[in-house]
């Protein structure tokens, strides 16, 4: 299969011959560890096709075997975008194994089931409809970081992908049912639990609620049959709509607990028995204590948007845990994970990463769950509120997201990391106390001497920043931090208006 596709343009106009005939692919959809594009005002399905190709060209390059499992969300336009997508991996001369419609963690899942080296899933994850997107990978279990997907946008962007005999394609049947039962069948819940599977009409409708059953608890499935409008709210459980949902559900069905899932099924967010949303980051302290009293002196990396408490809780200090804080981005954590071997690894946003003997090391809301119902089981006479009260209290914002273009979010952000920088070699003050440190690993992450902390970084995969403020002290304190960096962020015209605010 020998085809060669135009050098794309970065904008092209709809419903016209250009757009029918010529690649359109905008640069800025290159994020630093997946891509992400609006379908049809960033990308065509010729785009999309050149993206194939020149993925296949980079797996190529990089010597791995020309094999790749693809799979795709449960969106309206998400099975054109693969069947595009395969075209031109098999241009490329790559053996295509088509899942069909998968999680992110079942074409993962796939990689080794199959002994297959390169995924391709076809998703925009949490993101709102309009939106598509690819996560890739070419060494399980992990995902593209900067070097490839710099290597990828310049390969597509220059039009220098190559065509390869020997492409081919097979359907794969059944994998649905293999990875249900990879997560289910040597696992049972045997404490009596009643948990809500919230899955927003989107993918992990056709997952979730069956695989948890398989455990032996009691589930009610919310919102998931499959509907690609998405007519309740968008499957995100970081956003307050699939929260509030989750928490009247909790109520109404008396629940021990609610799990909600991504659109791509990759994530996972809690509401306790009380209605109580417990962030992603306090679940994986939650976790964290679990795992580290079953495996003493255990690593963990979390993310920069993280709670304080890794480092200062007194059970995972007495468990001998040790934790390092990193970028956030499910590939930056996955693969710091791995390289450290790290038990497991945590992101705010609700990615979890087991590694052995728990799980993979990738990312899967699914496995999260589990873990989470096995850690109640083996405390049975607490509610899972009785777990969240026992953490050391702290007062911390969800994760808010003021507008900025992608092409200038890099820009805005050194700037303000070098501002910080500076505040702190003078001398100066943060909330009216001594600057304690400031992490610039990604972003600019500030702690004033009591513990309190604020993180202004780009957002990897949307044209935003993000903010987030935690204080082990008081309320003011959290409330104080923000109004500094709000302060800082309202000097920058290039910032806009805040998806919420504390």
């Amino acid at each position: 299969m020998s085809f060669i596709l135009p050098e794309p343009k970065p904008a092209i106009e709809q419903n016209t011959l250009e757009f029918e005939t010529i690649p359109l692919v905008k640069p800025t959809g290159f994020r630093e560890y997946d891509a992400r594009w609006l379908f049809g005002d960033e990308i065509n399905l010729l785009g999309i096709q050149a993206l194939g190709q020149g993925l296949g060209t980079l797996i190529r390059e990089m010597g791995k075997d020309p094999r790749i499992v693809v799979g795709h969300d449960f969106r309206g336009y998400s099975l054109s975008i693969k069947q595009a997508l395969t075209v031109g991996l098999m241009s490329a001369g790559i053996e295509v194994n088509d899942i069909g419609l998968a999680l992110s963690p079942v074409a993962y899942f796939a990689q080794f089931d199959l002994d297959i080296p390169c995924v391709a899933m076809v998703t925009a994850s949490h993101n709102e409809n309009g939106w598509t997107g690819v996560k890739m990978g070419a060494a399980r279990p992990l995902t593209f970081g900067p070097d490839e997907m710099s290597r990828l946008r310049e390969i597509v962007l220059s039009g220098s992908y190559k065509s390869f005999d020997g492409g081919s394609y097979r359907a794969i049947a059944g994998m649905r049912e293999r990875y249900i039962a990879d997560l289910s069948d040597n696992v049972t819940i045997k404490r009596k639990l009643k948990v809500i599977a919230a899955c927003g009409n989107g993918t992990a409708g056709a997952f979730a609620p069956e695989c948890l059953e398989r455990l032996g608890v009691d589930v009610i499935a919310m919102d998931a049959e499959l509907d690609h409008t998405f007519p309740r709210y968008n499957p995100n459980p970081e956003d307050l709509e699939m929260l509030h949902a989750m928490q009247a559900a909790v109520k109404e069905h008396g629940a021990d607990v609610a799990l909600g899932f991504d659109g791509d099924g990759d994530r996972c967010g809690v509401v306790d028995d009380e209605g109580e949303e417990i962030f992603a980051d306090k679940i994986g302290v939650l976790l964290a204590r679990d795992l580290s009293a079953l495996h003493p002196n255990a690593q963990f990396v979390v993310d920069v948007k993280s709670t304080g408490l890794f480092m200062t809780d007194p059970v995972l200090q007495e468990n001998g845990a040790k934790t390092e804080y990193w970028k956030t981005g499910h590939s930056y954590i996955k693969r710091k994970s791995h390289d450290m071997g790290a038990l497991a690894g945590f992101e705010k946003s609700g990615h979890f990463f087991l590694n052995k003997p728990i799980g993979r090391g990738y990312d899967d809301g699914l496995v999260a769950a589990i873990a989470l119902l096995q850690m109640l089981e083996r405390a049975p006479d607490k509610k899972l509120s009785d777990l969240r009260k026992s953490l050391p209290k702290t007062w911390q914002s969800p994760t808010m997201s003021p507008k900025c273009a992608d092409e200038q979010k890099y820009g805005v952000v050194a700037d303000i990391v070098a501002k910080i920088e500076a505040k702190a070699a003078n001398g100066e003050t943060i909330i009216g106390q001594p600057i304690r440190d400031v992490v610039t690993v990604n972003g600019v992450r500030i702690t004033a001497q009591d513990g309190t902390w604020g993180l202004i970084r780009a957002s990897s995969n949307k044209p935003e920043l993000v903010v987030v403020v935690e204080s082990p002290t008081s309320e003011e304190n959290m409330k104080a931090m923000f109004a500094e960096l709000d302060a800082i962020l309202s000097t920058r015209p290039e910032v806009g208006a805040y998806n919420q605010k504390i």
